[in-house]
């Protein structure tokens, strides 16, 4: 689900429906907002507490001694209290990931912090176990004068949270808000936001949230030295489902069975999207008109309140549900957070009545705003400004897409193109073109379900490639943005030497400017030959066509059957000369079309859970792509991956890389503390963990039966074996880290079998979930002739890294004349690990990892 437990400022955009029922009638979602947003603390419920405490899991405050405020009634209930005084927050971390991780930030492995103000909002009986340790308060006119305008700017925090609540309680259509009869709220549904002033580590929030696929957090907004301000979260972990409810033992509502009411597991989506279809008009250079009818089926019964992202530059007309219009709420996402720096803000739409799960409806919404930016020369960029439609996150739906558009323009988007055509009688939505003539029309449909939809616009040429049955076309404009780099005039001094009698001038060269245009069918012939070498591997290419179009900016983003490629992608071998960039930067430039097309296996025909699994579609499709170099250039793979090594070390005004965090934090690498840090683990670290496990598979499967059939670059090696068996059992839904290192797993030789078990959980362990790069070092080796071999034993000593790391080590015997043969892999376990293992007779010596497979310490 979204993640609503983050603090979501105001500022709100409201809608409501053309209907008797007007907006900020009292009964209205929009008054209930309003009421939420600035509730106001009590002055008759102000108190003296002592020894009062709060216990949500492994989150336990205490209020020791101070002046408490509980807010007026929303709906007969206390949502709110502020408090002055002694207080003491502890949270305890349960696994050493996050125990590192919220250390990063407050440099203690628990959460321990004094605090001296407070401010408490949530939706349960928190006022209830509050009460006994109150008392009647003096002054309480002097407390609600100091703190009162902070208590209402507080409750805006969480207005729409408690929106989603509350909305079980608004009346049916038909009924008046007065007279109906308030529903129970879902005791499963449990929220407290503690906002504290810790006396070290200043302002900070602690979030409980059943609703949440992690119901534990704590964080921070705080800016970075760059300026940029991070909501930092500290940690974040689930907690057992049985204590989200402990004394629940009957159905919450009318029809729910027995077996559904102790159903454990994780939180459910309340409600999933299956199909999309979508008619736009779109005006450049800016202007996007909209309108999107959702099919939904609603999987938790008793749900009022849908959340969707939209971008904060559409503007939110009307929502309807099966064809009558609604109420709903357009709410700006606070700074920082992942929801804001994907450009985006919350809609939440109210539906008229309570939802029996199973149920179907159809959503409708009309929007219309800025969402493209122009960047100059044809350009346009769809997607810096946020979700171009009301969106869910990553979930597979089916998309039909029809635009509206000028002529001498070209449109792409995910799908299989249906139609393209000038339309005089097919109007546009709301806002048309004035001269229809010249609008063209173009309809796409996915051809299977996909988990996100996207298109690009610009006035592009075409070039197109073949890779077998599949046409790879690529679309790119004559020249780049307005802000991409000039390369500098090279002005080249006459040699005297060469005729002292003559005076030559100066020899200025100015270096053309880069034209996508000429270099496009390069890049459609490359991203073929990329997409044979998968569908050899991965299995056939999952859609009909692969469209590549030009995009401003630096980044580049892979889409279902559409790939947005930064205008840096279409360079010539030349023009990268001409910016100076880098060996390791041109090669990596070079390797976009090839990543990005990856993402049609690892990111779109599969997807990842949480956020805690994205590392897989970022660091698959990265290593897929480097495989693809190893082959044709073993000695630029290498640089790249020593490139990938030396960032995770990088002195970053006094902080590393790799101190960030394991892969599996995810988006929270991108954090005030190392704003690169998501950059150089999911990618760099990423692609070392899939190097590392595929490293081991082939050591092993050279010294098997039919070695040469699993030799590297073969489309039988282990490694792919695996990944071909990955995407057959996941195809068109999403993988859990620990379900792909199942799949690893399945097949695991002996001598990958730490401690004799089939399992990877030694590799997940300090190795996903770790950040070392550990230093690798031999001790006490003896050699010892036996028959026909040699037997070699010593000590491996593993450095920098924690005490139960293991790591699987190839070891490799020197033979005369410097050739070398691997003889074996050894388990280093924690600081000193002996091994005993059999080389070639006369063997003097041997070598740990010669060939860097192992993501250590640079030397």
């Amino acid at each position: 689900m979204l993640g609503i437990c983050l603090a979501i400022c105001a500022r709100p955009v409201f809608g409501v429906a053309p209907q008797p029922t007007a907006s900020g009638k009292s009964g209205t979602a929009e008054a209930l907002y309003l009421e939420l947003s600035n509730t106001p603390l009590d002055p008759a419920r102000v108190y003296q507490v002592r020894d009062a405490s709060l216990d949500r899991a492994a989150i336990h405050i205490t209020l020791e001694d101070g002046t408490i405020a509980l807010t007026q009634d929303v709906l007969g209930r206390i949502t709110g209290a502020f408090f002055e005084g002694e207080g003491e927050v502890l949270l305890i971390p349960p696994d050493e990931v996050e125990r590192k991780s919220i250390g990063l930030f407050t440099g203690m492995a628990i959460l321990e912090e004094r605090f001296t103000s407070a401010y408490f909002r949530f939706n349960d009986d928190t006022a209830a176990e509050l009460k006994p340790g109150l008392r009647a308060a003096d002054n309480a006119d002097g407390f609600i004068s100091r703190w009162g305008d902070t208590a209402r700017t507080l409750a805006q925090a969480d207005a729409l949270r408690l929106l989603v609540t509350f909305s079980q309680m608004l009346p049916v259509e038909g009924r008046s808000f007065t007279s109906a009869t308030p529903r129970s709220l879902d005791p499963r549904d449990r929220m407290l936001h503690a906002r504290l002033q810790g006396v070290k580590l200043g302002i900070f929030d602690i979030h409980f949230d059943s609703k949440a696929t992690e119901q534990i957090q704590a964080g921070q907004a705080r800016a970075a030295k760059n300026g940029v301000v991070y909501y930092d979260i500290w940690t974040s972990f689930s907690i057992n489902p049985a204590s989200l409810d402990p004394n629940r033992q009957a159905p919450a509502w009318p029809g729910e069975s027995l077996t559904t009411a102790r159903e454990e597991g994780e939180p459910r989506e309340e409600f999933a999207v299956h199909r999309y279809e979508i008619e736009a008009e779109v005006r450049p250079p800016k202007q996007l008109n909209a309108e999107a009818r959702l099919e939904v089926d609603i999987a938790h019964g008793g749900v009022r309140a849908l959340i969707f992202e939209l971008s904060r530059f559409l503007h939110l007309m009307v929502v309807e549900v099966n064809g009558q219009p609604v109420e709903f709420i357009h709410n700006p996402s606070i700074e920082g957070t992942q929801v804001s720096r994907r450009g985006n803000d919350l809609v939440v739409v109210i539906l008229p009545e309570p939802t029996p799960a199973g149920q179907k409806i159809e959503l409708r919404f009309v929007y219309g705003g800025e969402v493209l930016a122009e960047a100059g020369n044809g350009l346009l960029y769809v997607g810096a400004r946020g979700t171009w439609y009301p969106n869910r996150g990553m979930a597979m739906a089916d998309f039909d897409l029809k635009f509206h558009y000028p002529r001498g323009w070209t449109l792409l988007a995910t799908g299989k193109p249906m139609t393209t055509s000038i339309r005089p009688g097919d109007l546009p939505p709301a806002g048309a073109m004035p001269n229809i003539a010249d609008v063209q029309t173009a309809r796409w449909i996915s051809e299977r379900p996909i988990p996100v939809a996207g298109f690009n616009l610009g006035r592009y040429t075409r070039a197109t490639a073949q890779a077998g049955n599949v046409t790879v076309e690529s679309y790119a404009a004559p020249g780049v943005e307005r802000e991409f780099p000039k390369a500098p005039v090279r002005i080249i001094e006459p040699d005297p030497a060469v005729s002292p009698e003559l005076k030559r001038p100066q020899e200025v060269i100015v270096p053309v400017p880069p034209s996508p245009a000429r270099n496009a069918l390069h890049v459609a012939e490359a991203t073929a030959q990329a997409l044979q070498f998968y569908s050899r591997r991965f299995g056939p290419f999952p859609y009909s066509h692969l469209a590549l179009t030009q995009m401003p900016g630096p980044e580049s983003q892979g889409w279902p059957g559409l790939v947005f490629l930064s205008s840096y992608a279409f360079l010539s071998e030349q023009e990268r000369a001409d910016l100076h960039m880098d060996l390791s930067r041109s090669i990596l430039a070079q390797q976009v079309p090839a990543h990005e097309t990856a993402h049609q296996w690892w990111g779109d025909l599969v997807t990842w859970k949480s956020y805690r699994d994205q590392w897989i579609s970022e660091g698959l499709s990265n290593y897929s792509s480097l495989m693809m170099l190893q082959e044709k250039n073993p000695v630029a793979f290498h640089q790249i991956m020593e490139r990938y090594r030396q960032e995770l070390v990088e002195n970053k005004d006094g902080e590393l890389p790799k101190d960030a965090g394991p892969v599996t934090l995810g988006v929270r690498l991108l954090s005030s503390h190392a704003p690169e840090g998501y950059e150089a683990i999911s990618y760099g670290r990423g692609t070392w963990l899939f190097h590392m496990l595929r490293s081991m598979l082939l050591d092993v499967a050279a010294q098997g039966p039919g070695k040469g059939k699993h030799g590297r670059n073969n489309a039988e090696e282990p490694f792919v074996l695996a990944l071909r068996k990955l995407r057959q059992r996941f195809e068109g839904k999403a993988i859990s880290t620990r379900e792909l290192l199942e799949i690893f797993a399945e097949d695991l030789p002996p001598s990958l079998r730490y401690e004799g078990r089939a399992s990877l959980d030694w590799f997940l362990q300090g190795w996903i979930n770790g950040t070392a790069l550990p230093k690798l070092q031999l001790e006490s080796v003896k050699f010892a002739p036996r028959g026909n071999a040699t037997m070699v034993s010593g000590t491996i000593l593993q450095k920098n890294a924690s005490e139960d790391l293991v790591t699987s080590v190839p070891i490799y015997a020197v033979l005369s004349g410097n050739a070398s043969v691997f003889i074996g892999r050894v388990f280093a376990d924690g600081t000193e690990s002996s091994f005993h293992l059999s080389a070639p007779a006369g063997t003097r010596k041997i070598l740990l990892d010669p060939k860097q497979t192992i993501l250590t310490a640079p030397k």
